[in-house]
């Protein structure tokens, strides 16, 4: 789409060289195009306001478009459910650090969001009556834990595909502006502390654009390529994150990173929980369902961090298969071929491209990979960021919202359950556009940017295009995803992690030697990833000190040397800062929001968390 505003704006001097600024003024600009920015699109676009959507891949590329077993939501359509179910199901899935009004919130509208998608165009895989199919999955129960609930409504395996496409052409039905492939540097903040908007570079024909809104919408995804085996695409960095950490402002919750059971051996392609819902099941190498030991109620539907530390020790007690037996197998070729090519088809295919495996005649071999971050941007469930400030821990940041994995709002506390992240997407993506239409009124006066609004990301990208070390980024982001694999993985210890801090520090000073080879701003992949880099080593050092920090055992977070959850001392929530001057990190903690929004469902208190 054409640019459009006011034209070439002011020409800050940076370092001796002038970079010409294009400016563009809008109601609201959303950073990402994946489903949660793609849901706060359309919803702000409705409300009449003026919506610019930045993305540095096409809309349907996005990261939600490798989302594959389905979207929770009660609807009931398979037996008995109920919201409240799926509550608990969340808070217990979230070893209590979820925030319990925001959880509250995410069950009681995701059957309207469901419907809603529905409505416009999902093909959702169907039963006999017609209605939404729906699968079990991974920790999802009926009855505050006594049964399987079949929560998760699917697209075959495809259901992000599904969604996303969808998405994108209801946003298109609206006025919504797009810039595609368009890098975003950072954010443009006041000296009251509030956000004004973003700057961002064309890849395309190497261009500066300062985008000014009323509200900026972050929705960039998580950062899973901080480590070195990942199910996600090499797009997720964690830009957003980033950016909020050089705005001064906190991440909070970076420790708990989730490590998906099922990734393909050697590839870290996904294997979605969906297929065990179908009824797969893990074995070792002695042909053991082992998780009947590990969870006797759930067995392999027991939350992803039991599953994956199940795996684990298997493997370290001498039970993994294969030559070095390293991983673990997934059987379904016990299932009928029919089932596996009607609602498994993705997962067939994948399984023969990366696995040179037939699904119907031998089992998928597995090892649990890195998958998703329950950390992020802390924010209320309305999207508005916050910040702790005079006292109060939920202060909101003017102009500043966060979505989907960029955010922590937080639903999933130390631990996601399978499905509840596509349900995160559109509920607070539709959250936020209702907020954003309730709290701006579309084309109002903005503030006038200051003369050197933007120059910070202009600064910035001046030192990486021009880095003359000798050390290419390719060789510092693998020391760093080795360092997060070793040392921030499925177990932890505190020796082991302090290792980490120290390890990953060094490899934070050793980026000031890094090499960009290309000087050019048009489609320079060197510099676009040593950008993606350097955003990337921000949160490796946040998360690697909050794990540290953290001595108890909860959710993803598995201390050896502090095995038990310490709910007297440790339900709050990390929050930590990274001085962009020092590179320093500072630690505080928030309290997790134990109340709820309504009468219709008491704070659920905490008790063992067993499958």
């Amino acid at each position: 789409m054409a640019a459009n505003g006011s034209g070439n704006g002011a020409v800050p001097a940076v370092n001796g060289r002038a970079y010409p600024l294009e400016d563009h003024t809008c109601d609201v600009v959303v950073v990402g195009a994946g489903g949660a920015g793609l849901r706060a699109v359309v919803g702000c676009s409705e409300a009449g306001l003026r919506t610019v959507c930045l993305t540095k891949v096409f809309p349907t590329r996005s990261h939600t478009v490798a989302a594959q077993g389905g979207i929770s939501a009660a609807l009931g359509n398979m037996g008995p459910d109920d919201w409240r179910w799926h509550m608990y199901d969340t808070v217990k899935g979230s070893d209590w650090l979820g925030d319990q009004d925001a959880i509250e919130y995410l069950c009681r509208n995701a059957p309207a969001a469901v419907y809603e998608l529905e409505h416009w165009g999902v093909p959702f895989s169907r039963t006999e009556e017609g209605k939404i199919y729906q699968r079990p999955f991974g920790g999802m129960t009926t009855n505050y834990g006594q049964g399987i609930a079949q929560r998760t409504c699917a697209a075959a395996d495809r259901t992000g595909h599904a969604m996303l496409h969808t998405l994108y052409g209801a946003a298109l039905k609206h006025s919504a502006e797009f810039y595609v492939e368009y890098f975003v540097l950072d954010l443009i903040m006041d000296s009251e502390g509030a956000c004004r908007g973003v700057v961002a570079l064309n890849l395309d024909d190497g261009t500066l654009h300062r985008f000014r809104s009323q509200m900026t919408i972050l929705a960039t995804g998580g950062y899973g390529r901080a480590y070195y085996s990942c199910t996600g695409a090499h797009t997720q960095t964690g830009d957003g994150n980033a950016m909020v950490l050089r705005a001064g402002l906190p991440l909070q919750d970076m420790e708990f990173v989730q490590f998906h059971p099922t990734g393909i051996y050697g590839s870290g392609c996904l294997i979605t929980e969906g297929s065990r819902g179908e009824g797969g099941y893990l074995v070792n190498s002695e042909g053991e369902r082992f998780m009947e030991r590990y969870a006797p109620s759930a067995k392999d539907l027991a939350s992803r961090d039991v599953v994956s530390r199940a795996m684990t020790i298997e493997i370290r007690e001498g039970r993994g298969v294969g030559k070095s037996k390293d991983h673990i197998f997934l059987h379904l070729d016990h299932l009928d071929p029919k089932i596996l090519a009607e609602r498994l088809p993705g997962i067939s295919e994948s399984a023969k491209i990366f696995a040179g495996v037939d699904v119907t005649k031998e089992p998928i071999p597995v090892l649990p990979t890195v998958h998703y971050n329950m950390g992020g941007i802390a924010t209320n469930y309305h999207g508005e960021v916050l910040v702790k400030k005079d006292g109060n821990p939920d202060h909101v940041v003017p102009g500043l919202m966060a979505l989907g994995e960029a955010a922590c709002v937080s639903v999933h506390g130390a631990n996601r359950l399978g499905s509840n992240s596509l349900i995160d997407l559109v509920v607070f993506g539709r959250a936020a556009a209702l907020r954003c239409a309730d709290v701006l009124e579309a084309g109002a006066n903005q503030p006038t940017l200051a003369k050197d609004a933007g120059d910070f990301a202009l600064a910035r990208l001046d030192r990486f295009r021009n880095a003359s070390g000798s050390t290419p980024t390719s060789e510092l982001r693998t020391n760093m995803q080795r360092v997060m694999q070793n040392n921030c993985a499925v177990f932890r210890t505190g020796e082991v992690l302090s290792e980490g801090v120290k390890l990953i520090d060094e490899v934070l000073a050793s980026a000031a030697d890094v090499k960009v080879s290309d000087r050019s701003l048009i489609w320079n992949t060197d510099l676009v990833e040593t950008l993606e880099f350097d955003n990337l080593i921000a949160q490796a050092v946040v998360t690697m000190n909050s794990a540290a920090n953290r001595t108890e055992s909860r959710g993803a977070h598995a201390r050896e040397d502090f095995p038990d959850r310490d709910d007297k001392q440790w339900m709050k929530h990390t929050q930590a800062w990274l001085d962009p001057e020092t590179r320093k990190v500072t630690i505080d903690y928030r309290p997790v929001h134990t109340y709820t929004m309504t009468n219709e469902i008491s704070y659920i208190e905490p008790k063992a968390r067993v499958y």
